[in-house]
């Protein structure tokens, strides 16, 4: 299983999601980023094609070597200067309010606690800051949610801890952040995989 997780699931989370549909999601949620911004989850570097022009430089938290080894190329062509500096979402070693903005895509579902992943982006980010997310969480459709509710333990241990049922939009703003822009809908695929939840939440001021 250690084999599977180190090797095989940073690729195979490359390939799924690394899809056209859900690199549309990619380019709406990092929308608006700007100056320095800290990405968690950073994986293999999926975000960095959309990251916009406003973006001076991106600071990289990933656990993953292999999925940062996949990113090399993608990091390479990037015209923003693209930092890893650190392994753990749930302690970042970066000064407090050192960042104008922050991401997470298809993070916050797996990191094992992502009230301190987000308490650690709330202390980085400068008052008026702003996480930009998208992640996939529990429907509100009841059939789909009951099977979300029993697939989890096989997710979980199939995906590296990734949960199903979680609510993003809920665990931003128990963070202390002001949630603006919040959308959710289906993505192409099974329904108990597929529920995005794409947002902006600001630090206040």
């Amino acid at each position: 299983m250690a084999f599977y997780r180190s090797q095989v699931l940073p690729r195979l989370v490359d390939r799924v999601l690394g899809t056209p549909d859900i690199g549309n999601w990619r380019a709406e949620a990092a929308a608006g980023l700007h100056g320095r911004v800290v990405e968690i989850g950073f994986g293999s570097g999926l975000n960095v094609e959309h990251y916009p022009a406003e973006v001076e430089a991106v600071l990289a938290v990933e656990p993953a070597a292999v999925a940062m080894k996949l990113a090399r190329k993608r990091i390479a062509t990037s015209r923003v200067a693209i930092e890893h500096v650190g392994v753990d979402g749930q302690s970042v070693p970066m000064a407090g309010e050192s960042c104008d903005a922050a991401l997470s895509t298809f993070t916050l579902c797996t990191v094992a606690h992502p009230a301190a992943a987000l308490s650690e982006i709330f202390r980085v980010l400068r008052p008026g800051g702003t996480l930009h997310f998208l992640e996939h969480g529990i429907s509100p459709d009841p059939r789909v949610a009951a099977w979300q509710r029993r697939l989890e333990p096989l997710q979980r241990l199939l995906a590296g801890g990734c949960h199903l049922t979680r609510d993003p939009a809920t665990i931003v703003t128990r963070a202390g952040f002001q949630l603006g822009r919040c959308d959710h809908a289906y993505a192409k695929g099974p329904k108990p995989w597929s529920y995005l939840t794409l947002g902006v939440a600001e630090k206040p001021r």
